[in-house]
């Protein structure tokens, strides 16, 4: 199934820079500093009724995507995605033409790495809860992004931040990691790989989920 970038199937309003948005003074999740947010996990999200995978790597502002199907872009089609919110670009590997389609990201088309959400204006305690096989602190979150108000489930980590899971109330959309592990991850995965020609990415970019 063919799906444009706005990756995870979302028009607008969620998927985030939120590790680039302020934290509301109304977060009462716990801090997550560096070096707790290094993790590799399976993601699996579900729009529509339709589920999709990918294999993510963590560490710190960086993200590695391995998805289980590939990204149609205008160069050819990537298994693999690096996004690097210290350069706010996004890299795809086309491994056949040994090219690194370089995009710059879309503020609101990032996975969530922390509790505070692009636009949030209101959020509200449900209590205890578990996520990934973790504890979690279960959030009713409320945002408004360009006129649009969404609301949320959200699951957060107790000891690192992380947000473990996602929930539209408004839509058929969620989000959550399964087989999550807190690890060190390796620096090349997020660098360029050796050998690779950089073009720069011109048109959004299609998936195949």
């Amino acid at each position: 199934m063919r799906m444009t970038v706005a990756k995870w199937g979302v028009t607008k309003p969620f998927l985030l820079a939120a590790s680039l948005a302020a934290a509301s003074s109304s977060v009462h999740a716990a801090p997550d500093p560096a070096h707790t947010r290094e993790f590799s996990a399976t993601l699996v999200k579900q729009v529509n009724g339709k589920r999709y995978q990918a294999q993510v790597f963590a560490k710190g502002d960086r993200l590695r995507l391995e998805y289980k199907y590939a990204v149609r872009t205008e160069r050819g089609y990537a298994a693999i995605e690096i996004i690097r919110l210290d350069q706010a670009e996004t890299w795809y590997l086309l491994a056949q033409q040994k090219e690194l389609l370089v995009a710059p990201i879309d503020p609101d088309d990032v996975l969530p790495m922390q509790a505070a959400l692009p636009g949030e204006r209101e959020r509200t305690s449900v209590g205890e809860a578990v996520a990934a096989g973790r504890p979690a602190e279960l959030f009713e979150v409320q945002t408004d992004r360009h006129g649009r108000v969404e609301r949320f489930y959200e699951w957060v980590d107790k000891e690192t931040g992380i947000v473990l899971k996602l929930v539209s109330r408004d839509r058929d959309w969620s989000f959550e990691y399964e087989r999550l592990r807190l690890s060190l991850q390796p620096a090349y995965y997020f660098d360029e790989p050796p050998g690779y020609k950089k073009r720069t990415s011109t048109v959004r970019s299609q998936r195949q989920g």
